[in-house]
């Protein structure tokens, strides 16, 4: 496959992801690590899946100011000006609201993927094939594409996307979205047959979704166009953070694709997760005889469903537990349920507000 030089990709990596806690922490989140065990980050994984696609040059990474180092690190042909930085959090809104305008000042007739940067994908040549049916799509239509994952579960962890029935092509027009949805809700949809996971993945034409921002976030789109020929230039760090102390915190979904008209969704299959837990880990890692994940040098007896991780240089000895985490991490020694999300973001903020940033 030859990339097509109109083709841009924007991976959002901003995001500082305490979900992994302890492992993942706020100076080295969780795109920032090989989460997986395959000797890539999330972000260089990502980076490198969109390569048939896209020339590398027009792959540009939205962060924050403080994990510039780690790009670097990380992806070092990385190019400064293909590297956003955004002096504080706003949401996606406003993130890709920056990369579209800087884009379209370079290639007006850019079209742009918008993936984040911590999903794994484990059938990458399927997924490749499902961004170039959007890309198709869009060749000759103004609409805003996302991809959409067909689901396995009822899951409530998830926004769901409704599209409207009775359409045969690969490309469906959107009907509604629905966010995290109760659990008898979500069994609903799944025997609808007709509602798909919000990936949240993007595919149009940079001009389609400029305008989509002048409809519907016209602070916004003002904002960011106001400043389309400091782009590219010495003056953009100091554009931005003015743009940023102007611009609301505000979603995508909110913001732009729950109320436009001419949005559309592609459904896929292609082994995605957005690894938003460690259950979600657990699920996606080789396990040993009794479904543990074990990361380390450590002796497991009558122990079962559980996620080990501890350095290699340190013994652990598990005996007597089903299902649990145990995170031996820098500072931090954590011992807790694996599946209980809810309580381990309760830990996290009671670490935070008893014991200070310093483990965060």
């Amino acid at each position: 496959m030859n990339p097509n030089q109109n083709t841009f990709v924007v991976i959002m990596a901003g995001g500082v992801g305490t979900r992994f806690w302890p492992y993942s922490r706020k100076s080295h989140p969780k795109q920032f690590l090989d989460v997986l065990g395959v000797g890539k980050s999330l972000l260089q994984l990502t980076y490198h899946r969109f390569l048939p696609l896209c020339k590398k040059e027009n792959i540009y990474i939205v962060s924050n100011e403080a994990y510039y180092d780690l790009i670097k690190e990380q992806l070092p042909e990385m190019h400064d000006e293909q590297i956003l930085l955004e002096p504080n959090q706003r949401n996606t809104a406003p993130c890709i609201a920056y990369a579209s305008y800087k884009i379209a000042s370079k290639n007006p007739e850019a079209v742009t993927i918008v993936t984040p940067a911590d999903h794994a994908i484990f059938m990458e040549d399927e997924f490749v094939r499902t961004c170039q049916v959007a890309l198709d799509f869009i060749k000759t239509d103004n609409s805003l594409v996302t991809i959409g994952i067909k689901p396995s579960r009822p899951e409530t962890g998830y926004g769901y996307i409704q599209y409207k029935p009775g359409a045969h092509e690969a490309v469906k027009k959107v009907k509604t979205f629905t966010e995290k949805p109760q659990l008898e809700l979500a069994k609903t949809f799944i025997e609808s047959g007709d509602f798909v996971w919000n990936a949240g993945i993007f595919i149009w034409k940079a001009s389609s979704i400029i305008e989509a921002f002048e409809t519907y976030l016209p602070e916004i789109s003002e904002t960011f166009s106001s400043i389309s020929d400091q782009y590219y230039t010495k003056d953009e760090k100091a554009k931005i953070e003015w743009a940023y102390a102007r611009t609301k915190a505000i979603s995508i979904d909110y913001g732009v694709m729950e109320k436009a008209e001419n949005v559309y969704v592609v459904p896929g299959e292609f082994g995605w997760s957005d690894l938003g837990s460690w259950s979600s880990l657990h699920e996606y890692h080789s396990k040993d005889n009794g479904g543990n994940v074990i990361e380390g040098n450590a002796m497991l007896y009558d122990s079962n469903e559980c996620i080990i991780r501890a350095p290699k240089e340190k013994l652990v000895v598990i005996q007597g537990l089903e299902g649990y985490l145990i995170a031996d991490c820098k500072d931090v020694l954590m011992i807790c349920k694996k599946d209980d999300e809810n309580k381990i973001r309760s830990i996290v903020n009671d670490v935070k507000s008893e014991k200070g940033e310093q483990y965060i």
